[in-house]
């Protein structure tokens, strides 16, 4: 008997914990892209309309799920202090371009990043915005570490 009950509480453990392992924190999200307020973006002669992940919910998803972005939409991402930020592909169906932007909206550092992969892709000093646009957008319009954006997010720290 005690071993039957022993068996059924270790059985009912382990079902809890691997469906809390195997449950990542975007699993709620039913695998659908989500939807943000945007925010126009200016870089050079550019336009960019940008959707806002400021929450810490909106940053896990970021563009996961996406099968298609319009040539000048993007998203960026919103911290409330600088810091080292690292961003990954998993569940992310299309390629992307990453600029990791300073407080005044320099620039940093830019990378290409492969769609459903794991590897980090990380700004090379700390940084409170990362700004994601298609697979080869900076390069294709020259836009390179020390070029500013301007808007909204920007406006006043110049």
């Amino acid at each position: 008997m005690k071993l039957k009950r022993f068996a059924q509480t270790t059985a009912t453990w382990a079902l809890a914990w691997a469906s809390l392992v195997s449950m990542p924190a975007w699993a709620t999200d039913n695998g659908k892209p989500q939807q943000l307020p945007t925010t126009t973006l200016g870089i050079s002669f550019y336009n960019i309309k940008a959707e806002v992940a400021q929450t810490e919910r909106q940053r896990e998803i970021g563009l996961m799920y996406r099968t298609a972005m319009g040539p000048n939409d993007g998203m960026i991402f919103v911290f409330e202090r600088a810091g080292t930020q690292c961003f990954w592909m998993k569940n992310t169906l299309i390629p992307l371009s990453v600029a990791f932007v300073d407080e005044d909206g320099t620039i940093v550092n830019t990378d290409e990043m492969k769609a459903e992969t794991e590897d980090a892709h990380c700004s090379t000093k700390p940084v409170r915005f990362v700004l994601e646009m298609n697979k080869g957008w900076f390069a294709k319009r020259g836009i390179k570490p020390g070029t500013r954006i301007t808007g909204e997010l920007f406006a006043g720290k110049h």
